[in-house]
């Protein structure tokens, strides 16, 4: 292989990452994984709307300032695992126009 092919290589590879392309055989990277988690107080669970009020800090991924607000779940069992007060990480996505939170981890 030559310099060029070389560099015409990398450039495919470059250019697949940039547009959201993996190589072959790369393995998929998940937004949830790569970004990272935001720390939050349990504020109020409302298991029946499927809803959890946090008071949380900057979520990197959404640019979004520290307040505290009401988001829905991605699943339900979600709120099983915290009550008021819990200190929580959380990864939060806008779907469809709606803040919704995919992970839910209690900070021990």
């Amino acid at each position: 292989m030559n310099r060029f092919t070389v560099c015409l290589f990398a450039l495919a590879l470059s250019a697949g990452a940039v547009f959201g392309q993996q190589p072959h055989g790369a393995p998929a990277i998940d937004a949830a994984a790569a970004a990272p988690l935001t720390k939050a107080e349990v504020m109020k669970v409302d298991k029946e709307a499927g809803k959890i009020t946090i008071k949380h800090g900057f979520i990197e991924n959404l640019k979004m300032p520290a307040m505290t607000m009401a988001f829905k779940v991605a699943d339900v069992a979600m709120l099983e695992q915290v009550r008021i007060g819990d200190k929580v990480t959380f990864f939060a996505e806008k779907v469809d126009g709606k803040f919704i939170v995919t992970k839910l981890e209690a900070v021990k």
